[in-house]
C-alpha cells in the first residue's frame, strides 16, 4: 500500500487520482456484470463505483475528484459511444459523490462509523439525499436525447437511484474499514468467525436461492454477526447476501422466479436496502454501545487509582496519553 506522506510528494497526486480512476472503472465492470432490464433500459441492482467514490474522497479528500470523472468517463465508453450527453454523465457521476461527502463533514460524520448518528448520516445524507443527483440528472439525459420514453421515466429513475445508493451502502463502509485496519487482523476469535462464515455460506444461497421464499433467515445471521464483529461481521454478511439476491435475481430463479422485470426489481432493491440498513444501523449502535461501556470502565479504574494514592497520601499518577483504537476489528 502507497502511504499518504508518498502521496504528497511530487507524482502523488497524479498516483491519487489514477488509482481513484482505475478503482472506479473496475467496480464500474464488476457491477455491469449482474444487469436488468426495466422499461426498456438497462440497470443495475447495486452500482459499486458510488461507494467507491464516496469512500476516496473521503480518505483522500475531495481534491482526488478527478480520478471520479477520469474513471467515470471509461465506465461510460465501455458502454456506447461517444455521445452529446457524455459531459451530462460525467458531471451527475462526479457531482453526486462530492455532495454527498459534503453533506458527511456537515453532520461531522466518523469513517470508523463508531456511533449511530455516523450510520444514519452515511445512510440518509451520502447514500439516499445525494444519490438522487445521479438519478435525476442520468434519467433526465436519457428522456431529452429520446433514449427513454416518458412514460418509463419514473421507473427508471428508481432503479438508478436505488442501485447507486446500495453502492454507497454496501461498498463504502467496507472501503472505509479496510482503510483503517491493522494488518494482519488478530486471529484471537479465529473459530467463532469460521464457525459463522460457514453458517453465513449455508443460509444465504439457501435463503437466495430457495424456491420458496426464505430471504428472511438471513437477518438472524446478520444480527448474530453485528452483535459478535459489529461493523465487520455485519457489512461482510451484508456484501455477500446482496451479490448472491443480485445473482437470483438476474437469472430469474429461487425467490425472484416467475416474476415480472418490474417485480424483480422492486422485490431486490427492497430486500437489499432493508438488509443493508439493518447491518449498518445495527452494527453502529452495538460500536457506539461498547464504546461508551470502555470509556465509563476506563474512567472508573481511573478513578480507583486516583482514591488509592489519595489515601496513602500519595500524588495521583499521571494520566497516560489516551491512544484511540481506530481499528475495526472488534475485541472479544
Amino acid at each position: 500500500m502507497v502511504g499518504f506522506e508518498d502521496l504528497r510528494r511530487p507524482g502523488g497526486y497524479a498516483v491519487r487520482v489514477l488509482a481513484v480512476a482505475a478503482c472506479y472503472y473496475g467496480a464500474a465492470r464488476l457491477g455491469l456484470l449482474r444487469r436488468l432490464v426495466v422499461e426498456g433500459s438497462v440497470v443495475t441492482p447495486i452500482w459499486p463505483p458510488t461507494g467507491v467514490a464516496v469512500a476516496a474522497l473521503l480518505i483522500f479528500g475531495l481534491g482526488c475528484w478527478p480520478g471520479i470523472t477520469l474513471g467515470a468517463l471509461f465506465a461510460i465508453l465501455y458502454l456506447a459511444p461517444p455521445s452529446l450527453d457524455l459531459l451530462g454523465f460525467l458531471f451527475g457521476n462526479t457531482v453526486a459523490p462530492v455532495c454527498a461527502v459534503l453533506l458527511l463533514r456537515r453532520a461531522r460524520f466518523r469513517t470508523d462509523v463508531s456511533r449511530l448518528r455516523d450510520g444514519l448520516a452515511l445512510v440518509f445524507l451520502g447514500a439516499l439525499t445525494a444519490m438522487l443527483i445521479s438519478a435525476t440528472i442520468g434519467v433526465s439525459l436519457l428522456l431529452i436525447t429520446d433514449k427513454l420514453p416518458a412514460r418509463s421515466f419514473w421507473a427508471v429513475w428508481l432503479a438508478w437511484w436505488v442501485g447507486d445508493a446500495m453502492g454507497v451502502l454496501i461498498v463504502a463502509p467496507l472501503l472505509l474499514m479496510l482503510h483503517r485496519a491493522r494488518w494482519p487482523p488478530p486471529m484471537a476469535r479465529w473459530k467463532e468467525a469460521t464457525a459463522l462464515a460457514v453458517v453465513v455460506c449455508f443460509v444465504v444461497p439457501l435463503a437466495a436461492y430457495s424456491t420458496i421464499s426464505l430471504l428472511y433467515l438471513v437477518y438472524p445471521v446478520i444480527i448474530c454477526a453485528a452483535l459478535r464483529f459489529e461493523l465487520v461481521g455485519s457489512m461482510l454478511c451484508a456484501l455477500l447476501t446482496s451479490v448472491l439476491a443480485t445473482v437470483a435475481a438476474t437469472d430469474g430463479v429461487g425467490a425472484f422466479a416467475g416474476l415480472t422485470p418490474i417485480e424483480v426489481m422492486a422485490k431486490l432493491q427492497a430486500f437489499n436496502g432493508t438488509m443493508a440498513l439493518t447491518a449498518l444501523l445495527l452494527s453502529a449502535v452495538i460500536t457506539e454501545q461498547r464504546n461508551t461501556r470502555r470509556s465509563v470502565e476506563n474512567a472508573c479504574q481511573e478513578l480507583v487509582e486516583v482514591l488509592e494514592h489519595l489515601t496513602a497520601g500519595e500524588p495521583p499518577p499521571p494520566r497516560p496519553p489516551s491512544e484511540p483504537d481506530d481499528r475495526p476489528w472488534p475485541k472479544a
